[in-house]
């Protein structure tokens, strides 16, 4: 009785899955149906478009002018790119397939997928301080030496972020150090004539500067974040895989030959939501790898429960019965 019991509810399952399956492939194609007929119907809006509005202009058109030899090289642009994207859309493998994929996988409930943000990332206050001072810039009642001021004590103190780890105790030691300075100072009389020192320090830069420093910050920290695309680490209960460029160039590494800690020392950078990553392996002649992520408190939570987890296979078939 118990075996039949079992036989009738995999058959309910099977059952149930396979009707599963059949509204997925329904869902996919209607989704697939509405999006090419919204493609069909942005065709005809376009040639509907060029007929009515565009062919009365074309005979007033010089194509050789350098207007026309600008237009084609943007549209040469365009179309290369759409059709490397075509070409190139499943050999690709990105962080965010990635990602798509191991979600999908039922026998992984617990991953984490980082990649190594640039140490620039570092000077986001400086980048958002850059784009405050170009629109204050543009308003005639504040000194621009003030301004210039303002925006030099950020970038020193982002500059100080990024070259040297800075701990709790170091940081305590100097705010302590500091203040017995001024103390010093201020028993000598030198506290006003000190600080007047830096009246003369008069920094004056023009909105354009302000705004080059802030795309030029854009640029560094959006081509990292590109790079991550394709050059990232996956983590999962049984392995580590190392992906190391566009496609499956990649190296898997078994959970028992490499260890995993967090470090946060540094505690500027822990302030801003920075830690780093480091992977140690067993075999010695082989570099650490220390990764700096955003938001560590969620990655190493996360990396925690990866780490203290195995992942089993679920059985796809059913087990041969025992006659």
């Amino acid at each position: 009785m118990e075996e039949e019991t079992v036989e009738q509810v995999e058959s309910v399952e099977q059952v149930e899955s396979a009707e599963q399956k059949k509204e997925a492939k329904g869902s996919n194609w209607k989704k697939k149906a509405v999006f090419w007929l919204a493609c069909l119907l942005v065709v005809i809006a376009a040639i509907w478009a060029f007929v009515h509005f565009l062919i009365p202009k074309l005979k007033n058109i010089d194509w050789l002018s350098n207007r026309m030899i600008a237009v084609y090289i943007a549209a040469g642009v365009i179309g290369g790119s759409t059709l490397a994207c075509i070409l190139f859309r499943k050999p690709l493998r990105t962080r965010l397939r990635m990602q798509k994929v191991i979600k999908d996988d039922p026998d992984i409930n617990e991953w984490l997928v980082i990649f190594e943000w640039t140490p620039k990332i570092l000077y986001a206050p400086t980048i958002v301080a850059s784009f405050l001072a170009a629109a204050v810039s543009c308003f005639d009642g504040v000194p621009k030496e003030a301004i210039g001021g303002v925006w030099a004590a950020i970038f020193f103190l982002n500059f100080l972020v990024e070259e040297y780890d800075i701990s709790i105790k170091i940081l305590l030691i100097t705010v302590v150090g500091l203040g017995f300075f001024l103390l010093w100072l201020h028993l000598l009389g030198w506290v006003m004539p000190f600080l007047k020192l830096f009246r003369h320090i008069a920094i004056s830069m023009n909105t354009t500067v302000y705004l080059l420093v802030g795309i030029i910050g854009l640029l560094a920290i959006l081509i990292s974040w590109l790079d991550g695309l394709f050059y990232y680490i996956t983590i999962t209960p049984n392995y580590m895989n190392i992906q190391e460029g566009p496609t499956e160039s990649g190296e898997q590494i078994g959970r028992e030959d490499y260890n995993s800690r967090i470090d946060t020392s540094d505690f500027l950078e822990r302030l801003m939501g920075f830690g780093r990553i480091v992977i140690t392996f067993k075999d010695k002649n082989r570099e650490p790898i220390a990764v700096l992520v955003w938001r560590i408190q969620k990655k190493a939570q996360m990396l925690e429960r990866v780490r203290a987890k195995f992942a089993i296979d679920h059985q796809q078939q059913s087990q041969p019965q025992v006659l």
